[in-house]
């Protein structure tokens, strides 16, 4: 924290951290009266806050930049954090420069270099199709209340998506095509209730899609405006009301099927809410997701990183079109990515015919 070193008077983290969190940062409160249990503690906030001239020294900005690779619990923060929190700071000062508050951007005259992140995804969170479909069973073995999020998780393995984007995905915006085995209808949806003498109880599912029109991340009650925990946003690195049209397979077009007869939707369309009704908690499908893992892996396999997070589920179907021989741009257009990146971060998911290089290798040294 940009502060003096004297420590007289000085609030606990806890209460630091929520009036920074509640008043001090957020816009939206600036022009609320302070409760009296956080006055005092912005009141010492702003005597023992550096100035931002003392920001010129550089053995000042070097004990913050330093102070960012440390966690609240004084471990090592992780590379990516670093570098967003770094890139956070560099902004701010970079707005003190603006408004003339300083000559130039004390950073750059600091010769410290955040941590490498790894661009690339670890080959080793990657599940292949058998390992994913054990996981989405062991899902549903959990009982109803768990298997309301099966679906949501195929979601994210078959149709590669965001958890935000799954989370926020509405009935009107998929199409759940299929065949009726017994009378032979095609059934352009397969959720409408059947009209005729038969029930369409038997169907052979075919390739549907989704559109995918925005997200639902938490972003926390204070700081959204309508006060809900999450905030309806555009898709990831697109205009607004720009939307992906995703082809889903039979697979998931028979989840979304069976989820949506099961478990119905919210008032909203929304395919996935949380017990009463609300978002989808990250905490609630992540706690089913840890169950899931337990009984679906050996002991070594829970120890290790494979599907350890939801998240991987969308790196285990990327890896998946790829070694399938997908074109690139069309994986790219599915996730949401360009190809650059996708190519960067995926680059050790693509299976490169190991054996027959290692053959031909083997050969020259014979």
């Amino acid at each position: 924290m940009l502060t003096t070193s004297n420590k007289r008077g000085r609030p606990d983290s806890a209460a630091l951290r929520e009036a920074l969190y509640r008043y001090a940062l957020n816009p939206r409160t600036w022009a609320d009266e302070l409760p009296a249990l956080h006055a005092p503690v912005l009141a010492w906030l702003e005597a023992s806050s550096l100035l931002v001239t003392e920001l010129e020294n550089a053995a000042t900005v070097r004990r913050v930049l330093d102070g960012l690779c440390i966690r609240l619990d004084g471990k090592p923060a992780a590379a990516s954090t670093i570098r967003r929190k770094r890139a956070i700071l560099y902004n701010a000062l970079g707005y003190a420069v603006e408004l003339g508050r300083l000559d130039a951007n004390p950073i750059d005259r600091i010769q410290w270099i955040a941590p490498e992140v790894a661009a690339a995804v670890d080959r080793r969170v990657v599940a292949n199709p058998t390992q994913a479909a054990t996981l989405l069973d062991a899902v549903t073995a959990l009982g109803k209340r768990a298997d309301r999020v099966t679906a949501f998780f195929g979601c994210l393995y078959y149709a590669g998506t965001r958890p935000s984007e799954a989370a926020d995905l509405r009935h009107p915006d998929c199409e759940l095509p299929g065949r009726c085995l017994a009378c032979g209808a095609e059934l352009p949806d397969v959720t409408v209730s059947a009209t005729g003498a038969c029930r369409h109880e038997k169907i052979e599912y075919g390739w549907g899609r989704i559109t995918l029109a925005g997200t639902a991340p938490r972003a926390g009650s204070v700081w959204t405006d309508d006060g809900q925990t999450h905030e309806r946003r555009g898709l990831k690195h697109r205009a607004r009301k720009d939307t992906r049209v995703v082809p889903i397979p039979p697979p998931l077009v028979a989840l979304l099927h069976r989820h949506i007869i099961d478990h119905g939707t919210a008032p909203d369309g929304r395919l996935f809410r949380g017990l009463h009704g609300g978002p989808l908690s990250e905490s609630v499908y992540d706690r089913w997701w840890k169950l899931a893992r337990e009984n679906a892996f050996t002991p070594a396999q829970v120890a290790s990183p494979l599907a350890r997070r939801p998240y991987d589920l969308r790196h285990a179907a990327a890896s998946l079109w790829l070694n399938a021989g997908v074109p690139a741009t069309e994986v790219a257009r599915r996730l949401g990515h360009s190809v650059a990146v996708l190519l960067r971060v995926y680059a050790n998911c693509i299976d490169g015919g190991e054996d027959g290089v290692n053959d031909r290798i083997g050969n020259a040294l014979r």
